[in-house]
């Protein structure tokens, strides 16, 4: 799960960041309104976006209705404005949650995971069925509904394949994956990735020669589909 924090003041980034990585997310931080702004893309494609209203360059507000031109990734308003008006009007404004400075650390977790777990319900909290293998994303687990028999998954191909359920239908380039999956902290190289799809591959598809659910796309990434469904 990938978490982009834009907030300027790096005494209260810090922790965060810091907290958030402990609990497995891949965080982003950016500190100003413009920076933002060059990534927003990015932030598109991101499970989380943290924002602060009041940021250099370009406000939160700004940033919002920008994202929510070609975004619906939840969007948790930081702010040391903390009226009901304020509030309401950060709402109106593409904000999915809200939440007024100083808070205390442990309740910005709490939503921070609340947020996710309601926008990602059908890849982290529901079984998804790929031909006949159904993926339990709780349990970490791969079951062959002809054989009912149970392999384990790690959590990199976990999150390889929510990845690919979140944009499917889509081509998601090599560096998409290396960022979402991998993080920017670490430098897997594109042979990795391609291993990665080969093993996917031979767990999912009918004939890994052929497949109907993983493609790739010359010179770019992959493509996922499941039209072939029971």
């Amino acid at each position: 799960m990938t978490i982009f924090i834009i907030e300027d003041e790096q005494n209260l980034a810090e922790p965060i960041v810091l907290n958030l990585e402990l609990e497995g997310y891949t965080v982003n931080h950016l500190s100003s309104g413009d920076a933002a702004i060059l990534q927003l893309e990015k932030l598109a494609k991101s499970d989380l976006v943290i924002l602060d209203i009041m940021l250099p360059k370009v406000s939160g507000i700004e940033i919002c209705k920008k994202l929510r031109e070609i975004s619906d990734v939840p969007v948790l308003f930081l702010s040391a404005k903390g009226t009901t008006s304020d509030k309401i009007h950060g709402l109106k404004n593409g904000g999915t949650d809200y939440l007024s400075k100083p808070f205390d650390l442990e309740e910005l977790l709490l939503r921070i995971e609340i947020l996710i777990k309601r926008t990602t319900k059908t890849s982290t909290d529901e079984n998804f069925r790929i031909g006949i293998q159904e993926i339990d994303f709780k349990r970490f687990t791969l079951i062959n509904k002809e054989t009912n028999t149970e392999t384990s998954l790690t959590k990199r191909e976990i999150a390889l394949i929510q990845l690919f359920i979140k944009r499917e239908g889509e081509v998601v380039s090599r560096d998409e994956i290396l960022d979402e999956v991998w993080g920017e902290d670490q430098f897997p190289t594109s042979r990795t990735i391609d291993n990665f799809i080969l093993g996917l591959r031979k767990t999912f598809e009918p004939d890994p020669k052929h497949p109907i659910y993983f493609h790739s796309i010359r010179g770019v990434g992959y493509r996922f589909t499941n039209e072939v469904k029971d």
